[in-house]
C-alpha cells in the first residue's frame, strides 16, 4: 500500500552571470520545479569570494526577484540562499536548486536523500567568530536534522552553511576594535567559517563541547568537522543552514555519500567515494556514471603549514590573489579530472572543515 512521503529533488542549472535566472524560470514554467517546494538554492558565482564579493548578494537579489512572482515575501525568507563566490580555474558558475515534494510511495526500509534547513537569528558583530555563533549554529543543525527526519548523526553527510563576516562599519557599530573577534575583515571570514564548522561538529558529536572555546576557533587545526561546509559573506548577518543526509522516512532515487580529502591532491579518498556511490574506482567517470551525478560539494583551502606532502606551496604568500582563490582552482582541477565536469561546488576556506589543507567532499547521485 502506498503512503504519502517526501522526496528530495536536486537540479543543477547553468548561469551566464549572477543575475541570470533564466534556467530556473524555464524549469518552473515546464513544471520540473515547483517554487513552493524549494528549500535552498546554492550558487557558485564568479566573484572573488572575498569580503567585497558583491556577486553573492546580487545573485540572491536576482533569485528573490525571479521567485517573487510565485512566492510571498514570507515564503522567500524561509529559503536558504547560499552563494559561494569564486570560480577560479575552469570552475563553472551554476545554481543547485534543492526542492522537496510530497509523493505517494510504497514504504521501504531503504534510505533516501533527506534535507532539512534552518535560519538563525542575526548575530551582533561582537558575536561573529565566537562561541556564541558556535552554539547557535549547533542548535540550528539539530533543528534542521529534526526537519529532515534524521535521528542518527551518522546519517548526516553534509551540512552547508552561509555565515556572516565583520566589516569596518560593523566594527564601528559594535563599539570599536576591542569589542569584536578581529578587525581584519578577511580574517573575520575564516573565524566565522570556523565557528560555524565547530558548531556542526558539536551538533554531530564529532567533538566534545569540553574541547571547544573561543581560543580554539581559527587556531586549533586538529579540531574539525568531517561534514561541515561553511561560506562567509557580507550579504547576511545570521547563518543559513542546510543539512543533507539519508533517512528511511524519505523516498526517491537520490542518495548522498561523503568523504574527507586529507589534502588538496587526495584523489584516493574521492575515488573511494565514487566507488561506493557509482561503482567507479579509477580514471575519469564514464558518461553513464556522470549522468547519475546531481551535485558535487567540496571544501578547499591552502594548508597553513605551507606544504603539500612535503613540497612547499606559495598560496599563502601571494599578496595579489587570496589563498582561497588558489585553493578553489587547484582542487577544482583535481575534481574536474575525476568527474569529467566543471560545474562543481568548490568552496574556499576550510577552517575546521576537514584537516589542515583538506576538506569534506560530498556527492549527491542517483541510486542504481
Amino acid at each position: 500500500m502506498k503512503t504519502l512521503t517526501k522526496e528530495t529533488r536536486v537540479h543543477r542549472l547553468p548561469m551566464s552571470g549572477p543575475n541570470d535566472t533564466a534556467a530556473l524560470a524555464e524549469k518552473i514554467t515546464e513544471g520540473f520545479i515547483v517554487p513552493a517546494g524549494i528549500v535552498a538554492i546554492l550558487g557558485k558565482t564568479e566573484g572573488n569570494g572575498c569580503v567585497n564579493d558583491f556577486t553573492r548578494g546580487y545573485a540572491v537579489q536576482s533569485l528573490k526577484t525571479s521567485l517573487s512572482q510565485y512566492l510571498s515575501q514570507q515564503a522567500l525568507s524561509n529559503i536558504c540562499f547560499i552563494m559561494s563566490g569564486g570560480t577560479e580555474g575552469a570552475l563553472t558558475p551554476h545554481w543547485i536548486v534543492i526542492e522537496t515534494v510530497n509523493i505517494e510511495a510504497t514504504p521501504s526500509a531503504e534510505k533516501a536523500l533527506a534535507v532539512g534547513h534552518s535560519i538563525t537569528r542575526d548575530f551582533l558583530p561582537n558575536e561573529i567568530g565566537t562561541n556564541v555563533q558556535l552554539d547557535i549554529v549547533a542548535e540550528g543543525v539539530r533543528a534542521a536534522m529534526a526537519e529532515a527526519d534524521i535521528n542518527d548523526t551518522n546519517d548526516v553527510h553534509f551540512v552547508q552553511i552561509k555565515c556572516p563576516l565583520i566589516t569596518s562599519e560593523r566594527v564601528r557599530k559594535a563599539g570599536g576594535a576591542s569589542e569584536v573577534a578581529t578587525t581584519d575583515t578577511l580574517k573575520s571570514m575564516g573565524l566565522s567559517r570556523g565557528a560555524s564548522a565547530l558548531g556542526v561538529a558539536s551538533a554531530l558529536g564529532e567533538i566534545s563541547d569540553h574541547f571547544l572555546s573561543n581560543a580554539k576557533i581559527g587556531t586549533d587545526t586538529d579540531l574539525f568537522s568531517s561534514r561541515a561546509s561553511c561560506s562567509a559573506g557580507v550579504e547576511l548577518m545570521g547563518c543559513e543552514i542546510v543539512v543533507l543526509g539519508m533517512s528511511e522516512m524519505w523516498s526517491g532515487p537520490l542518495a548522498i555519500e561523503h568523504t574527507v580529502m586529507m589534502d588538496a591532491i587526495d584523489m584516493s579518498s574521492v575515488l573511494r567515494l565514487t566507488d561506493r556511490a557509482l561503482g567507479h574506482s579509477q580514471g575519469q567517470l564514464r558518461e553513464d556514471q556522470s549522468q547519475r551525478v546531481k551535485a558535487v560539494l567540496t571544501k578547499a583551502e591552502a594548508a597553513k603549514s605551507g606544504f603539500v606532502r612535503g613540497q612547499r606551496h606559495t598560496m599563502l604568500n601571494d599578496s595579489d590573489v587570496s589563498s582561497t582563490r588558489h585553493a578553489r582552482g587547484f582542487v577544482g582541477g583535481l575534481l574536474g579530472g575525476i568527474f569529467g565536469d566543471t560545474a562543481l561546488f568548490v568552496s574556499g576556506g576550510a577552517e575546521h572543515q576537514g584537516p589542515d589543507g583538506g576538506g569534506p567532499c560530498a556527492l549527491i547521485y542517483e541510486k542504481e
